[in-house]
């Protein structure tokens, strides 16, 4: 097997191990529990063991932990902007989500962790957010706090060659609904479109306002 047969092979599999660890996260209870029933993509309620505390570097240059950035409900997403095209594409999707819930009276926060410890300075990721959204944080931090904050939301990367300053970067491309209070609510695949994400987050935001039964969602932070 050559070289880029290795890689491909690794990239697939980690996106295998990437969505059977959030499916092994989440676990269903019956729906009459939960009232955020009607706004996930599986039947029932589901708690999931992701998400949690993190200690970063914001593109500000300050530190900055977990509770600091997600004040609101958050779209978090793991990627590098380097990224050729992924990373771009993704974000500029959750971007226009935000926008569409901002219509709908929603203030939610876009997150960008970068995994790039190396490249993504807190200039570059100003850069990068910037051209994103104004509402979007972006994160950085060491490579022990970008590592821990990973494993946290049970995601994925692998430098391809570290040491190159043209290197690629594998992850995870899942976006996270998160929120404050109540941690992971769902979570996006890159197939969603903006309009598909700002539904069922707004579905979830709807049913947070809505007095009813205590929503039965895991707290990751």
């Amino acid at each position: 097997m050559n070289v880029s047969s290795k890689t491909a092979a690794l990239a697939a599999t980690a996106a295998v191990v990437v969505v059977v660890g959030i499916s092994a996260a989440v676990s269903f209870l019956p729906a009459q529990t939960d009232r955020f029933a009607q706004c996930r993509k599986g039947t029932g309620s589901a708690s999931a063991q992701i998400g949690g505390p993190f200690t970063l570097v914001s593109e500000t240059g300050v530190p900055v932990t977990d509770r600091d950035v997600i004040a609101r409900p958050s779209l978090v997403y793991f990627g590098y902007t380097y990224c050729p095209d992924v990373c771009p594409i993704d974000s500029t999707r959750n971007a226009a989500a935000v926008d569409l819930l901002a219509e709908r009276g929603h203030e939610v926060t876009p997150v960008f962790i970068s995994v790039d410890a190396a490249r993504d300075t807190p200039p570059v990721l100003t850069e990068f957010t910037d051209l994103m959204s104004p509402k979007m944080i972006g994160l950085t931090g060491t490579p022990e706090q970008i590592d821990a904050a990973v494993r946290a939301y049970r995601a994925y990367y692998l430098i391809r060659n570290p040491g190159d300053p043209a290197t690629l970067v594998d992850h995870s491309t899942q976006t996270y609904l998160m929120d404050p209070k109540l941690g992971f609510l769902d979570f996006y695949d890159r197939d969603a479109t903006p309009e598909m994400v700002a539904e069922s987050v707004g579905c979830f935001l709807d049913a947070l306002q809505t007095p009813g039964e205590n929503p039965a969602a895991g707290n990751g932070n």
